[in-house]
């Protein structure tokens, strides 16, 4: 592997105060979404949604990079020019969704591993030669104490999946985002998510070091600390950006690339203020940068302009790039909820 390669990239994806934005939803996702605002659920209106992403004018003075989907990745703008070639031009570095989605674990009842090793060397090539320079892997704990959930088992075989997954990515100079979601759903505490989500990331950063991993040129993209949704005492925005920089700072290691944190449900006004304040209260304790991977949380205020019309394109562009500004707001410390704009 390229180690020169891979940190530049990896550096460049976190730079500038810029994040990521995550256009990676499989089909039946984006269907679901379209279907839930009336739009068309067909190949052609997933094309027209991310040709209005992708040509925003102005999407790249807050994004860095993009993470899309096998069909989008293998698909065209409608000036007919391939995706990640797109991206490049307007200054935002092209990235790919290769995991396989999550499974049943055996004899692990109502957990999940995910799943997509086999053939990923080949995949992998397949996409570094259409233009990805990064990708993504998801994996997915949940918290459940009535069934004794997570359980190591889990927790480990994610691990493992994550690293093996990494090493292939870096053999073949893209850079991996490494992505162990603890979910917000459940009744769990803050505090519950916090010692899970420090369990999580010790045993994913012991797996990477096993399977060699250069942490230098790699992107952590986590969970921020938060309670369930369902969780009777939910926590502030300071309470959410104290607890999860304490998780890092024991959890993480200097040497990583970047960290770019998933939206996970919160909606864009909790996301932003929370990873605002983690920059108000903790700047002289953040050893990486600490940036965003969102995908609701910037695309939601853009679909419903849209709402899978043409007309409506300029101004879903304008909501989507406004979203995106907000959050390198939010990366400079500089988010308040009273930049908000009224809807």
């Amino acid at each position: 592997m390229n180690e020169q390669t891979l940190k530049a990239t990896a550096a460049a994806m976190t730079a500038d105060a810029k994040g990521l934005l995550a256009m990676d939803e499989s089909n039946p996702t984006a269907d679901r979404r379209f279907a839930a605002l009336g739009i068309p659920q067909t190949p052609e209106m997933r094309r027209a949604y991310r040709d209005m992403i992708v040509t925003a004018p102005g999407l790249s003075d807050s994004i860095s990079g993009a993470i899309l989907y096998d069909e989008t990745i293998r698909s065209t703008t409608f000036a007919g020019e391939p995706f990640a070639r797109a991206l490049e031009k307007a200054g935002i570095i092209p990235g790919i969704k290769v995991d396989g989605g999550t499974k049943p674990l055996a004899l692990h009842d109502g957990e999940v591993v995910t799943e997509g090793l086999d053939g990923l060397r080949d995949r992998l090539a397949a996409y570094s030669a259409m233009g990805a320079r990064f990708a993504k892997w998801r994996a997915v704990i949940t918290i459940d104490d009535a069934g004794n959930a997570p359980s190591r088992g889990c927790i480990e075989a994610n691990a493992h999946a994550l690293a093996r997954y990494a090493a292939l990515c870096q053999e073949a100079g893209i850079v991996p985002i490494v992505e162990p979601e603890v979910l917000m759903d459940g009744g769990h505490t803050l505090a519950r998510c916090a010692e899970v989500t420090e369990r999580t990331l010790h045993a994913v950063f012991d797996a990477l070091r096993t399977q060699r991993v250069l942490l230098e040129g790699m992107v952590l993209k986590p969970n921020m600390v938060v309670p369930g949704l369902k969780c009777p005492a939910q926590a502030g925005v300071d309470e959410v950006a104290d607890a999860t920089i304490a998780v890092f700072r024991r959890a993480v290691p200097a040497a990583v690339g970047g960290i770019a944190f998933l939206s996970g449900g919160q909606s864009a006004q909790d996301a932003s203020a929370r990873l605002s304040a983690m920059h108000q209260r903790h700047a002289h304790e953040l050893v990486w940068p600490l940036a965003f991977s969102f995908a609701r949380a910037i695309q939601d205020p853009a679909m419903k302009a849209w709402a899978g019309k043409q007309e409506n394109v300029g101004a879903a562009q304008q909501a989507l790039v406004e979203r995106a500004r907000l959050n390198r707001l939010a990366r400079r410390g500089e988010y308040t909820p009273a930049l908000e704009t009224p809807r």
